[in-house]
């Protein structure tokens, strides 16, 4: 293997389906920011391939970047954590946080590094609250019975980092779509409280 330098990484673009060198912002720094767990009960094998996946590339980036900065965010805050809650009748922050140290434990038990920062969703409530307004107000989200959802028809690009058509969604959904929404494929940005 040669030297490692910045600029040497080719990574797969999903966006442009083929591989490309990776171009950073900066010459010696790259951030990486990824889905982390929703902690609602143990981790299992799909919980663990994203983690082995992105501990694989930050080390990678380690190699090649003098600063790199790997962020995985813990979501704890869901329908499926509410479900716990009220079937186990335990507070949803005992649970959340049993699952999220039982996550660490696992993670470490593969020889996973925990990443730089892991933001927790309900620190960062407020933020999110404003960027919902803020779609709101852009007119790419709208209000229907208590939900805020995302007008995907008001973002043209939607599906193409997915590379599908929003009919070959729509013909893949595995849930009934809500009566509620102006289009199938609109998504719930925030729920009202039950």
């Amino acid at each position: 293997m040669t030297d490692p330098t910045p600029g040497s990484i080719v990574l797969y673009n999903s966006l442009t389906r083929r591989k490309e060198q990776l171009e950073t912002l900066h010459p010696d720094r790259v951030g990486m920011y990824v889905c982390g767990p929703t902690v609602y009960n143990l981790a299992h094998i799909g919980n663990a391939r994203p983690a082995v996946i992105f501990d694989v590339l930050a080390r990678l980036l380690r190699l090649f970047y003098s600063d790199v900065t790997y962020v995985r965010n813990i979501t704890d805050v869901d329908d499926k954590i509410n479900a716990a809650s009220v079937e186990t009748g335990e507070k949803i922050g005992v649970i959340t946080e049993r699952f999220t140290t039982a996550y660490h434990q696992d993670m470490a038990a593969l020889n996973i590094a925990q990443p730089d920062a892991e933001p927790r969703v309900t620190d960062h409530i407020e933020q999110i609250v404003n960027m919902i307004e803020s779609l709101v107000e852009r007119e790419h989200a709208y209000l229907a019975e208590g939900h805020v959802l995302f007008d995907i028809k008001s973002f043209p690009e939607y599906g193409e980092l997915s590379g599908r058509s929003t009919d070959d969604m729509i013909a893949g959904a595995r849930v009934e779509i809500a009566p509620y929404k102006r289009d199938p494929m609109d998504f719930v940005l925030w729920k009202p409280s039950t």
